[in-house]
């Protein structure tokens, strides 16, 4: 992200740039693989490349996964480089059919095969290097419990199998889906058994309670609703390659005889602006089939967020909500969306951000919900072909958040929010916050009292008070802390405070010197259009000059740095 980019967020959406500098500054990981060596298998040089391999197949995966707490985020590491090895083999185009099924279901015994990796991918698949050396991934993963290995196992099986029927189904023809229903079916085979088997791996690893891993239904839904995002957002992409997963009974509907037809009646704006819109009868067929798509997929949402209120691990509860809200934005921004039909459209990365520091717990994940639901109602046209459907389905919605979560309770125990309920209401945070606050005001009140000190008199008495409290006995979070470390923490907090005071006074600054900078030519060319003004002229006599010294000191230095050194001491008489 550029200098210009973050000028434009800053005047379109000052608050994501807000979250950026908070992300980068103040936020802290829940937990950090390196500082736990033991659990995470930082201590193991195999563990190491296989962190690595993670980091190069899933940048948007590998920062939730290596939160996860204890040995929970390596176990997930390694379950979902098995999937993703998997799955590579499956993309990859150039593995004949006949030698690519056999890979897919016999998959999961390699696991136990000390040693093997897989040579054949193609030269140009991205993940190729993991399978090359995919023997460090099943040293580590003989080294997990008994318990851990039947569920990885079990779901690269399922899995495997599921693919390797696809592949079948399509070796003489391009692979396509037939009906919601089969596409359902295709989705819980590549996520919603991933689903599944997170949820197994929770229940195995103690944090969560042991039923989770029988939530098989709501894990299914928590896969199928992001892979049908993914799927939805993908279609230009899937289109170009011959890959039809959208179903044949929603475009055929609508008139349409292959899946690429549905983008027919989809034009570009202007050539080259990569804007495009709806035309004539096609084209408002074409967005008929992308609302009923999309529609189908968030008649998951409401199950995915019965079952976050499940998790009551803080680290778990992220990795599975943080998918879950940056989904429903990216529906938010393909409703109503004719881009979506002609290329790949994501969310922006400071929004990404902002969800990240959002979505902490159920009632703000719900709310979160909730907004985009009100954002996507406000973006369904009336002559939508869905309306009453998606009308129906964003007060599923809301009437969810309003039954478990009531608008007219805050938990705080403030003042209720007033007009409609958002994200940015109290939350249990802010409620968190204040009681620890009221704490704290109660113990200085309490110690004052004992020491026979008027808390709001004398300044020496208000001094020792102070003292006290950075010696740990009014914060109960310095009390284990020696002198040195509360003195490296205060240190830390202090260049801290500065590092974010410098970025933002150095931003202020740069906005405010370019809103100058444009308020200037926009006042002069508007009152002298055919005069060059002072600025740019004075800009560029210093260029001109500056280039011309440039040159001059550049043929003889020597020369110049003495010659000025004479005229210098001439008129100075020294």
């Amino acid at each position: 992200m550029g200098a210009l980019d973050i000028l434009v967020l800053a005047v379109t959406h000052p608050t994501e740039v807000r979250s950026l500098v908070s992300y980068k500054v103040w936020r802290d990981p829940l937990n950090d693989i390196k500082s736990n060596p033991e659990e995470s298998g930082w201590n193991r040089q195999t563990m190491k490349d296989c962190w690595g391999f993670l980091d190069l197949t899933s940048r948007s995966f590998a920062a939730v996964i290596k939160e996860l707490k204890g040995e929970l985020s390596r176990v997930i590491c390694l379950f979902y480089l098995a999937l993703r090895a998997l799955d590579t083999i499956e993309d990859d185009m150039t593995i004949p059919p006949a030698q690519k099924v056999p890979l897919l279901v016999d998959f999961y015994k390699r696991l136990d095969q000390q040693g093997w990796t897989f040579n054949g991918s193609g030269p140009d698949e991205k993940d190729r290097q993991l399978l090359v050396e995919f023997d460090k991934v099943i040293a580590e993963f003989q080294l997990l419990s008994p318990g851990y290995k039947t569920v990885i196992a079990d779901i690269t099986a399922k899995m495997g199998a599921g693919m390797a029927s696809y592949i079948e189904a399509s070796s003489k023809s391009p692979l396509s889906v037939n009906s919601f229903e089969d596409w359902d079916l295709y989705c819980h085979f590549v996520a919603g058994i991933v689903g599944e088997g997170l949820s197994r791996l929770f229940a195995e690893s103690g944090i969560e309670r042991p039923w989770l891993g029988d939530q098989l239904q709501l894990s299914n839904h928590m896969g199928l609703f992001l892979q049908k995002v993914n799927i939805i957002r993908d279609y230009a992409e899937d289109s170009e390659q011959e890959r039809f997963f959208w179903p044949k009974e929603c475009w055929a509907a609508h008139g349409f005889s292959s899946q690429p037809d549905v983008a027919k009646g989809i034009v570009e704006t202007a050539p080259g602006s990569k804007k495009f819109r709806p035309q004539g009868e096609a084209g408002k067929r074409g967005m008929a089939v992308l609302s009923s798509m999309l529609l189908n997929t968030m008649r998951h949402s409401t199950r995915a967020l019965d079952y976050l209120t499940l998790l009551r691990e803080q680290s778990v509860f992220n990795f599975c909500a943080i998918p879950q809200v940056m989904a429903i934005a990216t529906i938010e921004l393909m409703v109503n969306n004719p881009n979506v039909l002609r290329r790949n459209v994501k969310i922006r990365k400071s929004q990404a951000v902002q969800l990240i520091l959002k979505a902490t717990n159920p009632r703000d994940v719900a709310y979160l919900f909730h907004e985009y639901a009100r954002k996507i109602h406000a973006k369904i046209p009336i002559d939508d072909f869905n309306y009453i459907a998606w009308q129906v389905e964003l007060g599923r919605i809301e009437s969810w958040c309003e039954h478990f979560y009531p608008s007219w309770i805050t938990p705080g125990g403030g003042e209720p929010p007033k007009g409609t309920v958002s994200a940015s209401g109290p939350d249990m945070r802010k409620a968190a916050l204040e009681r620890y606050a009221a704490t704290r005001h109660s113990l200085a009140i309490d110690e004052a009292k004992k020491r026979g000190v008027d808390l709001f008199g004398t300044r020496e008495g208000r001094k020792q008070l102070a003292a006290d409290g950075k010696g740990g006995r009014l914060d109960p979070r310095r009390a284990t802390m020696t002198e040195a470390q509360i003195a490296a923490q205060d240190k830390a907090d202090r260049d801290e405070m500065l590092k974010f005071f410098i970025i933002i006074m150095i931003a202020i600054s740069v906005v405010m010197g370019l809103a100058g900078l444009v308020a200037w030519y926009i006042a002069w060319y508007w009152t002298n259009p055919s005069e060059v003004d002072p600025l740019t002229i004075f800009v560029g006599k210093a260029w001109g000059g500056g280039k011309a010294l440039v040159q001059e000191m550049s043929k003889d230095p020597v020369g110049w740095a003495k010659g000025k050194v004479q005229v210098i001491r001439a008129t100075y008489e020294l």
